[in-house]
């Protein structure tokens, strides 16, 4: 009885969530500050105006309890009840009060550092309630996805915009991404995510108290980002040559726009996506979540579909892989993919294992029964630690597998082709905080015939690569390229065979070019050339050229604009066979950007876009499209032509936007038409305030 008299409720009028300050506080302002959006681990304040009597240490009580989900439990962590302390307990869900003694109360809460991420509810006394969203925390050192480094966390969590690497291993292009994960609704569409996935129809309460659990989101991300499943994923992929029913993948500039569709239409996939869609959309989504990540090219990537670390093509003495078509030496491995790396620790695995994990959320093999993949730790990859969860040996492959050419003469003989090309080669993501590009490929692998190297195969149980104790072959050939290649012009590419021996050698070239896409579908023909008889004397060189012509590859290109070269010298007297491959980039044509006026938050800009038509041929049905993280207000804006452009002729249009925000944004630009297809371009544009 002494007790009940001493402890007394709090008499509560009104509170104010102080948005503006804890959003602020919590670096989640950019969502807006209409709200409280606080991340794990990290106290957040609420202010109590009382109506009647004053906070009195010791004497005044007040009962909390915080809960997500639809099914709330203490045991599952979904459901916290605490009371007043002293002082926060950042260690747990802890609240104590940091104002004197008055009739305005200053409550902190704290949630835990492993506390459940989403929608959550906070009651006081049992009957004053708001709602809160809670988010991994980056700058919690107790939080698993701590990163150590301000300028990281501005790149991999903060960052609206950024750069994917596409083009060709010899030549990177720059593609500018607007992420846009702060972006109004996008924060709300990425909870829809989670609440969509199978796991939290079949079991809320299970899947809510798995929100704990970085490893579980982004598994449960990788799987949602794609519709393969049927289970209202966010992307409906597509790699034909026609998009009936959707748009091209090349005509996304950002994530914003494809999350917005997706939640307005009642969770419809969005058509359609390609590999970098994928990983730019689980991007967005890792980032306005709380998650560090990166989006990564691998360039000559492998897909390993039966598990055995080698990739394997057949050929007949044409080059052809089936007799039916000229099908010269293609195997349909992509010329680039792109993943998606997160940080993270990971305390399910051997001590060693914390940072990057990667995952793909585009749909290629199925895990635990659906699409999805990783995250694995990229140490794990480098090692050849192929037991590590989740999919290590998938990613191991697309990264290290064996390219194994395999030469079917007519008499039914084979011979193994000699073949230089290495799987996995510059791994590329943008930089921090420039938009050059960063090699990370000695994160995934060790230099190729290293020691260390041998070592990891070994462990990853891959001999064959270790047995491959090729001498330098007699017969050499390389594919070399002439200046200038750019989409509108004729050009040459060159075969240089070379003759190593002391004898004299009869050999026959197949020399040939096909379009190709990024994903390795094989288009037509650009250009082809058999020679039976080339003679190379004792140390001899020939140099055989192949023209490209634009009337012949014109309308074979893709929108990556991307043609795969292959050359096949074939000695007649030994049957030794080698091979050379390469792909080429046609470069388009540059977007000038000009911005006209004083770049200043609120104040209304011109962007003046110019691009010069550098084909042979008219233009037709032109438009340029603007969009950029506090430039365009999270939309996009268009300006049509109304003439069609002739060859050598300017396209010129003046956008007019209204920056939103001060500080460095990126202005990213399409210009669209029936013969160049998607043109991209940007520029970074600092913003006064």
């Amino acid at each position: 009885t002494l007790v009940s008299t001493l402890l007394k409720p709090l008499d509560i009028g009104t509170w104010d969530l102080a948005c503006q300050f804890n959003n602020t506080d919590h670096h989640t302002e950019l969502n807006g500050t209409d709200r409280l959006i606080v991340r794990r681990g990290q106290a957040f304040t609420i202010n109590l105006y009382l109506n009647s009597g004053s906070y009195q240490p010791g004497y005044s009580q007040l009962h909390i309890t915080a809960e997500t989900g639809p099914q709330p439990e203490e045991q599952y962590g979904t459901r916290a009840v605490l009371g007043l302390s002293d002082e926060i307990d950042d260690t747990r869900w802890s609240a104590a009060v940091s104002s004197p003694s008055g009739d305005t109360v200053c409550l902190s809460v704290c949630a835990a550092p492993d506390a459940p991420i989403g929608r959550y509810v906070l009651t006081l006394d049992g009957h004053i309630q708001f709602d809160f969203i809670l988010l991994f925390n980056p700058w919690c050192p107790r939080d698993v996805v701590y990163m150590d480094c301000e300028e990281k966390l501005a790149e991999y969590v903060l960052a609206q915009d950024g750069i994917i690497f596409r083009g060709d291993v010899e030549y990177p292009v720059p593609l500018a991404w607007y992420f846009g994960q702060f972006e109004e609704g996008i924060l709300d569409a990425c909870l829809r995510i989670l609440d969509m996935n199978p796991k939290h129809s079949r079991n809320p309460g299970k899947d809510c108290s798995g929100r704990r659990n970085v490893i579980y989101v982004t598994r449960v991300l990788s799987a949602m980002i794609n519709s393969n499943d049927r289970d209202y994923g966010v992307l409906e992929g597509c790699w034909k040559d026609t998009f009936e029913g959707g748009v091209s993948p090349m005509s996304w500039r950002g994530s914003v726009q494809i999350l917005r569709t997706w939640s307005s239409t009642s969770c419809l996939p969005v058509r359609y996506g390609q590999c970098w869609v994928f990983a730019a959309v689980a991007c967005t989504v890792s980032r306005a979540l709380g998650i560090p990540c990166r989006v990564v090219t691998n360039f000559y990537s492998a897909h390993d579909t039966n598990s055995n670390l080698v990739i394997e093509r057949y050929l007949n003495e044409k080059g052809e892989i089936d007799s039916s078509t000229r099908d010269m030496i293609w195997y349909e491995e992509p010329p680039h993919i792109w993943t998606l790396t997160s940080w993270m620790t990971r305390p399910d695995l051997p001590p060693g294992f914390d940072g990057w994990q990667a995952s793909d959320p585009t749909p290629q093999e199925k895990s635990e029964g659906v699409f999805c993949c990783g995250p694995v730790p990229l140490r794990a990859i480098k090692e050849g630690e192929l037991t590590f969860k989740y999919d290590a040996p998938f990613v191991f492959a697309e990264v290290n597998a064996d390219l194994v050419h395999i030469l079917k003469y007519n008499d039914g003989s084979t011979r193994k082709i000699v073949n230089e090309q290495k799987v996995g080669q510059k791994i590329s993501t943008k930089s921090v905080g420039r938009d050059a590009r960063e090699d990370i490929t000695h994160l995934y692998k060790y230099p190729e015939g290293s020691v260390e190297e041998r070592q990891v195969f070994e462990k990853a149980n891959h001999q064959s690569k270790l047995h491959q104790q090729q001498a330098k072959p007699g017969l050499q050939i390389t594919i070399k390229l002439s200046t200038g290649i750019r989409k509108g012009c004729d050009f040459d590419v060159f075969a240089i065979v070379t003759n190593n021996t002391e004898e004299d050698k009869k050999c026959r070239l197949v020399f040939a070019s096909r379009a190709v896409s990024y994903n390795g579908v094989i288009g037509r023909e650009c250009g082809f050339k058999d020679l039976l008889n080339v003679e190379l004397a004792p140390g001899g060189e020939r140099k055989v050229p192949l023209r490209l012509n634009y009337s012949q590859y014109c309308n074979n290109l893709t929108e990556d604009n991307l043609i795969r070269l292959g050359a096949l010298l074939i000695d007649y007297s030994t049957k030794e066979a080698v091979m050379a491959m390469r792909d080429i980039v046609l470069d388009d044509p540059e977007i000038k950007i000009r911005i006209l006026g004083e770049p200043k938050e609120k104040r209304k800009l011109a962007a003046e876009l110019t691009l010069q038509n550098p084909l042979p041929e008219t233009l037709q049905g032109c438009c340029f499209t603007i969009e950029g993280a506090n430039l365009t207000g999270g939309s996009s804006i268009t300006e049509k032509l109304e003439s069609p452009i002739e060859p050598g002729q300017e396209a010129k249009v003046k956008i007019y936007f209204t920056p939103t925000q001060s500080g460095l944004c990126k202005l990213v630009v399409d210009f669209d038409s029936d013969k160049l297809g998607h043109v991209r371009g940007y520029k970074n544009v600092i913003i006064g305030k």
